[in-house]
């Protein structure tokens, strides 16, 4: 609910409140009235006196609460995430931007990413290495040089990386 709202009905809850202690202080006055024959030094007057005040700090508190609400409570913001399915390309325009990626390629890193597109663009380093023939060396450079362009990516699996065509 809107604080605001809130703040109304808060509100609305001590007027009712003000309105039930006004008719009991109305009703005790009369009853201390016609029962007490000692006048404003009765016991009584201080309880009444007592109680009366007590009520109404209170209903005054729960007024301001309400107004308080009204005018100065900060309004909730509902936060809703929209998620939004990914619509993943067709196998067919993948193969397309591979195989555009691979013309602009020349030498090792055409051969690598060759290699990379033949095993379904996922292969351990260790193979893509016995693959191509390459030394350790200078598939790790190779394949630095490809990660530089965004076209690939590493990660580490325990002792060996797994060569990533990103998409």
């Amino acid at each position: 609910m809107k604080n605001r709202v809130v703040g109304y009905l808060v509100l609305g809850f001590a007027c009712l409140m003000g309105f039930v202690v006004y008719s009991f202080n109305t009703a005790m006055t009369d009853i201390v009235s016609s029962a007490c024959a000692h006048g404003e030094a009765c016991a009584m007057w201080g309880t009444l006196t007592l109680q009366t005040n007590v009520s109404l700090a209170i209903t005054g508190f729960v007024a301001a609460l309400g107004l308080y609400l009204i005018f100065f409570g900060k309004e909730e913001k509902t936060i809703t995430k929209i998620i939004q399915k990914t619509v993943r390309p067709s196998r067919e325009d993948v193969d397309k931007k591979r195989k555009k990626v691979l013309n602009t390629l020349e030498g090792e890193e055409k051969e690598v990413f060759s290699v990379l597109i033949e095993s379904k663009g996922s292969i351990l380093q260790s193979e893509l290495i016995e693959k191509t023939g390459m030394q350790k060396v200078k598939m790790t450079r190779v394949l630095d040089r490809l990660e530089g362009k965004k076209l690939i990516e590493r990660k580490r699996r325990g002792m060996s990386n797994v060569v990533m065509i990103k998409e």
